[in-house]
């Protein structure tokens, strides 16, 4: 099997197909959901089941930043001065960034453990 992972493959989750990838990816994927998850055992058992919940999980994060992007000026207005609510948008855009790209890699790993393979684009 190769060893090749695509661009936006997780840090710490080694390749499919190698020996420790589904307990490196289970690892990580418990690392983006809440952590009274660990408390299932099914989620452990059944990684395709953890990947999408933790696929849900940060694509509801990601609608929430954008809400809370769209709402802040409005909501923060009288309470925040100017300069908090630009630093508060700063964030909401960073960590919107931040949560696509892991749910970009959730679908990476999501497949890879669905049996996806990855060959390098040429």
């Amino acid at each position: 099997m190769s060893a090749y992972v695509p661009p936006g493959w997780p840090t710490g989750v080694h390749p499919p197909g190698t020996e420790r990838f589904e307990d490196t990816a289970v690892a990580w994927l418990f690392e983006l959901v809440p952590p009274e998850y660990r408390r299932y055992g099914v989620l452990r058992r059944y990684p395709a089941a953890l990947s999408r919940m933790a696929r849900q999980h940060v694509s509801a994060a990601v609608e929430a930043a954008r809400l809370g992007f769209r709402t802040a000026r409005t909501e923060l207005a009288g309470t925040v001065p100017p300069h908090g609510v630009e630093a508060v948008l700063d964030i909401y855009r960073r960590e919107g960034t931040r949560l696509v790209a892991i749910g970009e890699a959730i679908e990476l790993v999501d497949g890879a453990l669905n049996g996806a393979t990855f060959t390098p684009k040429l």
